[in-house]
C-alpha cells in the first residue's frame, strides 16, 4: 500500500472522456446589429423565451461593420461557433450595409472550407427587432449544429 494515492489509484481516464465529449457546451458568439437584431435578442430576453445560454453577443452597428477577419479571430480564439445576425435585406438602417456583409459571408464560408474549417460553424440569419423568437430558434439552432460538430478544433494552444 505505500506509495498508493488517490491520484495513483490506476483509475483509466479513458472512462472519464466519454462524459467530458458527452458534457460538451459550445462557446457561441453572436454578432448583432444594434437597431434589429440586438433589439431582437432583448425581446427574447425579456419575454423569457427559452433558449440555450450558450451564446455571448458584440453589439455592432451594423453587421455591413463586420470584418471577416473578427470571426475568424473569433474562432482562432476558441469560438465553436459564430453567429451573425443582422437586419432583413431592405430594412437596414444604413441602406445596404447587411447587403455588404452576406456578400463578405459567401467569401467566409470559402475561406473556411480551403483552411479545412466546417463552414457550418458560422451561420448568418435576418432577425427584426420583433423577432424575438428568430432570434432564439437561430441560437438553439446553433447551439445543436456545433454540439454535433463538436469541438473548435482551431482553438489557439490546442
Amino acid at each position: 500500500m505505500s506509495g498508493i494515492s488517490p491520484k495513483s489509484t490506476g483509475v483509466s481516464k479513458s472512462k472519464d472522456e466519454p462524459k467530458k465529449t458527452d458534457q460538451f457546451e459550445p462557446r457561441i458568439l453572436a454578432f448583432c446589429c444594434n437597431w434589429c437584431s440586438y433589439a431582437g435578442a432583448d425581446l427574447a430576453g425579456t419575454s423569457r423565451m427559452q433558449m440555450p445560454p450558450n451564446v455571448r453577443i458584440i453589439r455592432v452597428n451594423c453587421t455591413g461593420r463586420i470584418d471577416i477577419s473578427f470571426i475568424l479571430d473569433a474562432l482562432h480564439q476558441g469560438a465553436d461557433g459564430i453567429l451573425v445576425s443582422g437586419c432583413h435585406p431592405g430594412d437596414c438602417h444604413y441602406t445596404s450595409g447587411n447587403l455588404k456583409m452576406e456578400a463578405r459571408f459567401v467569401l467566409l464560408k470559402s475561406l473556411l472550407t480551403q483552411a479545412g474549417i466546417e463552414p457550418e460553424r458560422v451561420h448568418l440569419q435576418w432577425a427584426s427587432a420583433a423577432e424575438g423568437d428568430v432570434f432564439s430558434e437561430g441560437v438553439t439552432m446553433m447551439v445543436e449544429r456545433i454540439k454535433l460538430l463538436g469541438p473548435n478544433p482551431v482553438r489557439r494552444g490546442t
